[in-house]
């Protein structure tokens, strides 16, 4: 407990213990604004009550920082000065306002900031003063706290060094809760630390908790999203700490409480001194808060949790060192919980990949439609966590496990569908549609259903059973509507009672995790594709003509180090890939990669005559710029509405120079010491678009580097961005001049998981360090 000099404040004799403090509801915590109830609270514009907390001052000032706009109507006791037409120096002297106007030149940095008040008439007279500042509109906001002298050291790298350390020691979510909380505790001494998770919808769960062993433990307990509103939410998110020195305080007025060049009352989104809503108080008097701290868990910049603080004893302000500490190891753990998480997640999503890359071997591999391989897999519904599923493709429809009705199931596929998303899901199907909710079979099976598909009569359905579990919260989280019933002559106000409030929630599953619908996803787009692609027997067609283009080996070329890969899209959809290396003269080798538009016979049939005329154009003599001219003219000729895109390099195998062209096609990659880079070049439109010269781009491969060249397949792919992978590969593609190359580009085509839509080649070329230019003119 500490004596605030701008209030008296009892002393412990006085408050000796816990009670509940009684707020009128209506007090003037929001003087710009009409009186908050429960039918209200969460349209309350908590971020400008107009008021402030008294154990501070506050002071709004122009963007010249001259002269105060508004101030709290305690700063006249506090500083001894009328504030009314005064200056900022006035107010504080002309030192300290010398070192606000230096903080806001540098751009408000976060260091602490202390100042000694100059001798006057106000209870801060001489006194030192924790400074903080932000900017609200056009303002600068100068808050100014009594310096707390008692609590923790001055954070530094080496006081902060033990704490980050047990934080990241911790072996799970729970332990590392547990130890931020008691750190927490330690840092700011209030009686009871609490970590707290929301869910989904809002509701929070105590996961950790520190207190004085006579309180009863909240550890476990769940409270209802109704509790903290969407808004106060909002609120820590953009400022972290929020800091009730006294929740029986009388709010102090912000004079004017309009600011007179807007007509509006200032934002104070950012105060540390901010007056808060007089729900909040009335809820936490009933609980037996005397003063409380919360503190933002923001992990991928969304509100993961809070750290919640409460006191029983009476007034409690930690010093600004402790609760600057405090924020930055909760900005710490926040950063831990994030990268759990998503190690979490992405453990999850490998291991599904792998039981979707063995499902969709299966599917491929047999005979029998796709869509029956499926259904009738032993992973289906493990991989999802389901106990039932169920697809439909026109007036086909197929199950597996335990499920309702195929009226049920397509009511439940109705209610889930989403024109502008392909995959929908709910872990309470009962709230679709009161037919569904009403049905118990729907809810012994069915509760919760994950849909992928975008018609109406094709799609793919899981579904879990229900997963009846118990809930304790603290209190009945039904007050708001049970006080409603009750009608409009009872005051609605925050509930009383804290009592262990025990609920058995029936009727919904288990949520779906991320991974899952992208797992789901990618399977369905993979198997629906095969029934949507032709027959096997075209499929196999395609297959052959492919297999009479693509080259069984890599032929030998003195000087170079060439590795080539072929993987068809996991859809059995026969692409328009293919790859060349040959040489067209003693000394002078050429390498193609090119990318027929489209799948099946078509596009295999087009590129064998693209590859047939490509190489005869090239041992005829032609360039690469030239040979790709002349297979333009081919196309736009002879294959009128066929498109491809082409790289051709020529490589002199013993200087190294490499004259290159391309049309359409994405950059090869050059994998130096320095790093690995995209090739600018200059290529001409895909081939059979238009006729436009397709320029030549030379340069030298040096001993040692590797010159990559890729179809799109490698790094497109339905809802990933594609710079994104070409990000990947870019990684992949190491300096590593003494490696087999052929290891090399097996490693590169690790990106790959087997689920993509496109066929996909790479061709790498590696002069080894061995080479050595020969003397005399590089070839033209």
């Amino acid at each position: 407990m500490e004596t605030n000099p701008l209030q008296a404040v009892p002393g412990p004799a006085t408050r000796p213990v816990p009670r509940p403090v009684r707020v009128p509801l209506g007090v003037a915590h929001t003087p710009a604004y009409p009186e908050v109830d429960l039918t209200n609270c969460d349209r309350e514009p908590i971020h400008v009550p107009g008021a402030i907390q008294p154990h501070g001052v506050l002071l709004s000032l122009d963007a010249g920082l001259r002269n105060v706009v508004s101030w709290s109507a305690n700063t006249r006791a506090a500083l001894g000065v009328e504030p009314t037409g005064a200056t900022l120096a006035e107010l504080i002297g002309v030192l300290a306002a010398a070192q606000v106007t230096d903080r806001v030149a540098a751009d408000l940095p976060s260091e602490p900031l202390v100042l000694t008040l100059p001798r006057s008439a106000g209870t801060l007279a001489q006194a030192d003063v924790d400074v903080h500042l932000f900017r609200s509109g056009s303002r600068i906001v100068v808050e100014l706290e009594p310096l707390v002298t008692t609590g923790a050291a001055p954070l530094s790298y080496a006081s902060a060094r033990a704490p980050m350390a047990r934080l990241a020691s911790a072996g799970s979510l729970s332990e590392l809760a547990d130890h931020l909380s008691r750190e927490v505790r330690e840092l700011l001494g209030f009686d009871r630390v609490m970590v707290y998770r929301f869910d989904p919808r809002w509701n929070g769960e105590v996961i950790a908790e520190q207190r004085r062993e006579d309180l009863n433990p909240f550890l476990g307990l769940h409270y209802p999203a109704t509790d903290i509103p969407a808004q106060a939410r909002r609120l820590y998110t953009v400022n972290w700490t929020r800091l009730i020195v006294d929740i029986g305080y009388t709010p102090v007025p912000l004079e004017p409480i309009l600011d007179p060049a807007t007509g509006a009352p200032l934002d104070l989104s950012f105060s540390r001194l901010r007056s808060v809503s007089p729900i909040h108080v009335e809820y936490l008097g009933h609980m037996g808060v005397t003063a409380s701290m919360s503190i933002s868990l923001v992990v991928n910049n969304q509100l993961w949790g809070l750290i919640a603080c409460h006191h029983y004893s009476g007034p409690h302000r930690p010093a600004q060192d402790a609760r600057a500490a405090s924020e930055f190891l909760a900005q710490v753990a926040s950063q831990m919980i994030g990268e759990r998480e998503q190690s979490d997640r992405r453990e999850a999503a490998l291991r599904a990949r792998t039981v979707l890359t063995d499902m969709v071997n299966r599917v491929t591999a047999s005979e029998r439609n796709p869509l029956v391989s499926l259904i009738e897999d032993p992973e289906l519904l493990d991989v999802m966590g389901a106990g039932g599923a169920a697809i439909a493709y026109d007036d086909g429809f197929l199950t597996a496990g335990q499920v309702p009705s195929e009226k049920q199931l397509r009511a439940i596929s109705a209610a889930l569908a989403d024109p502008d998303d392909h995959v929908t899901y709910t872990d309470n199907v009962a709230l679709l549609t009161p037919e569904l909710g009403a049905d118990p079979v729907v809810t012994q099976h069915a509760a919760g259903a994950l849909r992928v598909g975008s018609e109406p009569d094709r799609w793919i359905l899981w579904l879990r059973p229900e997963q009846e579990r118990t809930v304790d919260w603290g209190g009945d989280p039904r007050n708001k509507e049970v006080a409603a019933a009750e009608g409009p002559e009872v005051r609605l106000s925050p509930r009383r009672s804290f009592e262990k409030w025990r609920e058995v929630v029936r009727g919904v599953a288990l949520p779906w995790d991320p991974w899952q619908v992208e797992a789901a996803d990618a399977l369905a787009g993979q198997v629906t594709s095969l029934q949507l692609s032709r027959a096997r027997e075209h499929v196999l067609v395609a297959e052959a003509v492919q297999a009479s283009v693509v080259l069984g080996e890599v032929p030998r070329l003195d000087g170079l180090e060439v590795a080539a890969r072929y993987l068809p899209a996991a859809t059995l959809q026969m692409g328009g890939d293919w790859w060349d290396a040959f040489e067209v003269s003693p000394g002078r080798a050429v390498l193609v990669l090119g990318d027929v538009a489209g799948h099946g016979v078509e596009a295999a049939s087009t590129m064998v005559q693209l590859r047939t005329a490509l190489r005869a154009y090239l041992y005829a003599g032609a360039g690469p710029a030239v040979a790709l001219d002349q297979l333009d003219a081919l196309m736009r000729n002879v294959l009128p509405d066929r498109f491809a895109t082409a790289l051709v390099a020529c490589v002199d195998l013993a200087t190294g120079q490499v004259d290159l062209a391309g049309a359409g096609h994405l950059p090869p990659l050059l994998v130096t010491p320095e790093g690995t880079v995209d090739l600018e070049i200059d290529a001409r439109p895909l081939l059979g678009f238009e006729a436009v010269g397709a320029p030549t781009t030379t340069f030298l491969l040096e001993p040692g580097q590797t010159l990559l060249l890729f179809s799109d397949g490698l790094v497109e792919r339905r809802g990933v961005d594609m710079d994104e992978r070409t990000d990947v590969v870019r990684g992949l593609a190491r300096y590593a001049p003494a490696e087999p190359i052929d290891g090399w580009t097996d490693e590169i085509m690790t990106i790959r998981d087997g689920t993509e839509d496109d066929d996909t080649t790479i061709l790498a070329v590696r002069r080894p360090l061995s080479s050595r230019p020969a003397v005399g003119t590089p070839s033209p």
